[in-house]
């Protein structure tokens, strides 16, 4: 009997001893995982994103510099079940934040968010740091009926 098993490469982005961020492929194959052990859990969790805002005549894709000092950053805001990498490569990095079982507070997000920014405008120069635009969505799974 042959089985057929679901290959991921699980490549890493950038690694470092700051930590490590999963390239895109990678990421959205631990995202998928979670969304579905987050459904089987009946509970939720923060998918965290980061981009650059485009620039009149520049581009909105972070160079090598930019991404290894963002990655740092967030490897400083997650705890260690958490992930970080690409989930759009050299355009959105991204984290997802596992919750444990119950409700999380109506202002978590919010709170995150500001200070995955305050983090980051310290590993940034205020050039860069001006064009961040961080989001915080919380996916709330419910089982399937």
């Amino acid at each position: 009997m042959r089985v057929a098993v679901e290959e991921c490469s699980c490549g890493l982005a950038l690694e470092d001893r700051e930590g490590q961020a999963y390239n895109e492929e990678a990421f959205r194959h631990f995202l998928a995982i979670e969304r579905k052990r987050s459904e089987r859990a009946s509970r939720s969790f923060m998918l965290l994103l980061v981009r650059l805002r485009k620039q009149p005549g520049g581009s909105a894709t972070f160079t090598s510099g930019v991404a290894a000092r963002v990655f740092s950053g967030l490897a400083l805001c997650v705890r260690e079940v958490d992930f970080v990498g690409w989930y759009r490569a050299e355009r959105v990095a991204a984290a997802v934040l596992i919750q444990g079982v119950g409700t999380p507070e109506p202002d978590a997000s919010r709170r995150i968010g500001e200070r995955v920014t305050e983090i980051l405008d310290k590993h940034l120069s205020p050039h860069v740091a001006e064009r961040l635009h961080v989001r915080v969505l919380q996916l709330c799974q419910r089982p399937k009926s």
